[in-house]
């Protein structure tokens, strides 16, 4: 295969990455805007609809192999492909945790934590996948380290709201009848704040691959 085509293929690659990034990235906005509303019938839609995600990462995953055993490529292109292939299957799973976001939104009953700055968290995490997609698509090295700073802030942040559930439960002396409920509503809460956290840990496993695709740097990855 002449050169040129080989790039127009690797080229493809790349915008058909970062176009599948782009709509996970909504739709994980999507849940984060339905658990600040609390608006069930969006949150239902996105949980209902992972399926389109599924399908378009079986496709480009498949693209990718084509490229691994048809072209062989070598140096920098093959650091290319292999980074493209880790990073759909970051993009599947945060589409996966988007999924799970608008699931706890369907599935709550009461706001036992109204102020607990969820949305806030969500927002970070959004945030960083964004930054790591442009990190990817312009194969900034820059963007990739400080994406990492960063999921050590919403780790950080993570830990302390969680914190703040237990101490809340803890002090708490519900009676028979408002103990499961109340038990149910922690739960949801704490899946939510770790579901987010793992958001931001596969923002940065896409970040770790693209400073291996651009610097092979290996630095983020272990």
């Amino acid at each position: 295969m002449a050169r040129d085509e080989f790039q127009r293929e690797l080229d493809a690659l790349r915008d058909d990455v970062v176009r599948l990034g782009d709509v996970v990235s909504t739709r994980l906005r999507k849940a984060i805007t339905a658990l600040d509303s609390h608006d069930v019938s969006v949150a239902a839609r996105i949980a209902d609809a992972d399926s389109e995600i599924n399908e378009r990462y079986l496709d480009l995953e498949q693209d990718c192999i084509d490229l691994f055993a048809l072209q062989q490529p070598v140096a920098g292109d093959l650091r290319f492909v292999a980074a493209s292939f880790k990073i759909l299957t970051d993009l599947e799973r945060i589409a996966d945790l988007a999924a799970n976001l608008a699931a706890y939104v369907v599935s709550a009953e009461d706001e036992t934590f109204p102020d607990l700055g969820l949305i806030d968290l969500g927002t970070t995490a959004v945030g960083m996948l964004d930054d790591a997609l442009t990190a990817y698509e312009k194969g900034d090295s820059t963007r990739c380290r400080a994406i990492a700073d960063s999921d050590d802030d919403l780790d950080g942040r993570c830990e302390r709201v969680a914190q703040q559930v237990i101490r809340h439960l803890v002090d708490r002396d519900p009676d028979a009848d408002e103990l499961e409920p109340l038990l149910t509503d922690v739960t949801r809460v704490l899946l939510t704040i770790r579901d987010i956290e793992r958001i931001g840990d596969h923002a940065v496993n896409i970040a770790a691959r693209t400073l291996y695709m651009a610097e092979n740097d290996d630095a983020l990855i272990y």
